[in-house]
């Protein structure tokens, strides 16, 4: 244990939190929650603890040599904050938890001629409206069946239910469905309604919770027990997806606090003309040593704002050369800004040494811009890489302007993967690779990895293939055929 991670632990409190672990590199290795974080996070470090632990633990814990931590006000709010940082940074070892399934929330199309409100597990970025995520499935669910009932919102699944559909559906009567597929509510008074339960779902119409506990009293002074009941649970789930959609509407205060405090230290210690309250940041990541791709996101007072970001396919560039990439990206991004006559940042991040800054500040001059502020972020120490003749500055791992731009690049990093999967899922299906049986989506990754290219694999032997694992001669010679015009020449077979 280093005297850094000792001090750290005389720090934690014994209050509800998630707690994120680092490498040596910075990286985010671990993410996990707690009702006391004093308790939890020390049991990982205690002799008693590591002798008994799993091989997977011994090896995080080792592995750690940073921790920091937020608290939250309960254990709901950080299983929620533990899920969405999991998802985030995908630590290493949260393997066990990266498959695990999505807190569930409603769903909500106003484009539909008819909508509906439905369930789901992920939140997509396609105009919908979504309430939640919400820890608790019951809780969704029971919220959903009152919505329904209650503003007479249809339950089937046809885009436009008709007259057929009626057919098959008794919801009119036991769930009090207003039937616009029969006409009996015109289409704009259905919207009406749809309107009031999506008003009621972002907490706007607070006096029907009220309203069901009125009926439930009543319902209990008339002993009809069943009913009173059952309206309990509905004004109990009710008053917790009230509560919990308070708590998750925004980011911890914590890290906006320290945001606002980060951005005054950035601007006095790189010695900025202005707060910088806009930052850009680039990234290039590439897949399989081709397809660069680049990602820029965006800070506005200190915190993410995805809304923001872009995304860019690397055009002159062949290979993966990261500093010719970002002078590429950084060239495309700002002469479009200029064109255009749109604000520029106060501040350019590139996620990288010396040599990505400089290739940066040397595309920014021949724009005219050799005066917009730029610096580098360095991995291996977090370094802060300036090019004005000073060294880089190294900032304790806790510093509020370091977390600021380490927040920001985290963020890039995230970005740019999720493109990379993006483009890895469409190669692969569209790969000729898809027509031979026995090569799986696992052994297409391993095969693309190792040649970069589908039609770098047509160029290769058969003794070349049979170098991934798993391919034997006969497999090799298929996979050859498939994506050689012509047949496939054999090179190397016997």
């Amino acid at each position: 244990m280093t005297p850094e991670i000792r001090e750290k632990l005389k720090s934690l409190p014994a209050k509800p939190g998630c707690y994120i672990m680092r490498d040596r590199k910075g990286t985010i290795i671990y993410v996990g929650k707690a009702i006391s974080l004093r308790n939890r996070v020390k049991s990982y470090f205690r002799e008693s603890s590591l002798r008994k632990a799993s091989p997977k633990v011994r090896s995080m814990v080792h592995c750690v040599a940073d921790i920091e931590f937020f608290t939250v006000r309960n254990e709901a709010e950080a299983l929620l904050a533990e899920s969405r940082l999991i998802k985030q940074y995908k630590p290493h070892f949260n393997i066990l938890m990266r498959d695990d399934k999505r807190y569930l929330a409603l769903r909500a199309d106003p484009r539909e001629p008819m909508p509906r409100i439905t369930t789901c597990r992920i939140i997509r970025d396609d105009q919908a409206l979504y309430f939640g995520p919400f820890p608790s499935d019951t809780v969704v669910r029971t919220v959903l069946d009152f919505t329904e009932k209650h503003f007479g919102l249809r339950k089937c699944k046809p885009i436009i239910p008709d007259e057929e559909t009626y057919r098959h559906c008794i919801n009119d009567v036991v769930r009090f469905c207003t039937a616009p597929c029969v006409h009996r509510i015109t289409q704009e008074d259905y919207h009406r309604r749809f309107d009031e339960a999506c008003a009621f779902l972002r907490g706007e119409r607070l006096e029907l919770i009220e309203e069901v506990r009125n009926d439930m009293e009543k319902a209990a002074q008339e002993k009809d027990f069943e009913k009173a009941a059952a309206l309990r649970d509905t004004w109990f789930a009710l008053k917790e997806m009230v509560k919990q959609r308070n708590r998750i509407s925004s980011p911890p205060e914590i890290h906006i606090a320290d945001a606002k405090a980060g951005l005054a230290q950035l601007q006095e210690i790189i010695g900025l003309p202005e707060l910088p309250t806009l930052i850009e940041g680039f990234d290039i990541s590439n897949l399989f040593g081709t397809h660069s791709v680049a990602s820029m996101v965006v800070s506005v007072d200190g915190m993410p704002d995805a809304r923001l970001y872009r995304r860019f396919r690397i055009k002159t560039v062949e290979g993966a050369d990261d500093p010719r990439s970002i002078a590429e990206v950084v060239g495309r991004r700002y002469s479009r800004l200029l064109a255009e006559g749109k604000p520029l940042p106060k501040l350019v991040l590139i996620d990288g040494g010396i040599t990505q800054l400089r290739a940066a500040r040397a595309r920014l001059a021949e724009l005219g811009l050799s005066q917009l502020p730029s610096v580098g972020l360095a991995e291996r120490f977090e370094e802060i890489v300036v090019d004005d003749g000073r060294p880089n500055i190294l900032l304790p791992r806790d510093n509020s302007a370091l977390q600021v731009l380490i927040r920001l690049r985290d963020e890039a990093h995230r970005f740019a993967i999720t493109y990379h999967r993006r483009l890895r899922n469409r190669i692969i299906r569209e790969s000729a690779l898809d027509e031979i049986p026995g090569i799986g989506p696992a052994r297409k990754i391993q095969l693309l990895q190792r040649f970069g290219s589908v039609s770098r694999i047509a160029k290769a032997s058969v003794e070349e293939l049979c170098e991934v694992s798993g391919i034997n001669p006969l497999m090799a010679e298929a996979i050859l055929r498939a994506v050689t015009p012509g047949g496939g020449n054999h090179r190397g077979a016997e």
